[in-house]
């Protein structure tokens, strides 16, 4: 893929990681590791903002974050970056949960998108810090 290009999930696209409490990746299916172009190699132990995307104001993250440590599921859309520096947009649903030792992790699943809620969510980050 080519920087700045948009990749866009197919309809049936469901993108899975898990990070620990420090939200470095502990695990990640095979769709997310092709859309986000990193074998899984280059993704375990990796803080999960390698694909944090610029245009994603702080915010977004501050409040995933508040949610989740809370104990709360979260829901949101996210703009992520690939490898190549393109992006792709996704619906993310995080859910925090304890492993078998009893250490806080969270798994977040993706979906895609409607082009309808990626224009709203492109705007709106615009505009927020």
């Amino acid at each position: 893929m080519a920087s700045g290009v948009e990749t866009i999930l197919k309809e049936d696209a469901f993108l899975v990681s898990e990070t620990n409490a420090k939200g470095t990746i502990i695990f990640a299916n095979q769709q997310f590791c092709n859309i986000a172009e990193y074998n899984l190699e280059e993704l375990i132990n990796q803080a999960h903002n390698i694909v944090r995307h610029n245009d994603m104001p702080k915010a977004a993250f501050k409040d995933l974050w508040d949610t989740v440590k809370e104990g709360r599921t979260w829901q949101g859309f996210v703009k992520n970056r690939t490898a190549s520096n393109g992006y792709y947009w996704v619906f993310a649903t995080v859910y925090p949960y304890k492993n078998i030792d009893g250490e806080q992790c969270y798994m977040s699943i993706r979906r895609k998108p409607s082009r309808e809620d990626v224009q709203k969510y492109s705007e709106l980050y615009k505009t927020m810090h």
